[in-house]
């Protein structure tokens, strides 16, 4: 089961440290939109916005369907919510270092 974890994480990650796939997740956080729309909104190409895509459909983080002619994506989220949770874990532990520290300055002055 971590094993799974991980590797979703790394993907999600890997997504994530590309400056134009948070542009596009930026965008689909407002609407679905095709991929015409995405490279019209966007600054690169139809073949890029494509690209990009795909690597974020691999990471669970858009979802695309059929509409008419129009290949639609939309943002879905819960593949964050893995990334949010890894994130609390580090923070709950580095709050739980840090009182253990503020406690040990506060009875040793």
């Amino acid at each position: 089961m971590e094993q799974a974890v991980d590797s979703r994480l790394n993907k999600v990650f890997a997504a994530l440290a590309d400056s134009s796939r948070r542009k596009i997740l930026t965008r689909l956080a407002q609407g679905p939109a095709a991929i015409v729309d995405l490279a019209r909104d966007l600054p690169f190409t139809r073949q890029a916005a494509t690209k990009h895509l795909l690597t974020l459909r691999k990471a669970g983080l858009v979802e695309d369907r059929k509409q008419g002619r129009a290949q639609v994506y939309e943002l879905t989220p819960d593949s964050l919510l893995c990334a949010e949770q890894w994130i609390e874990g580090l923070e709950a532990d580095w709050d739980r270092r840090l009182g253990a520290l503020a406690r040990h300055l506060r009875e040793n002055p």
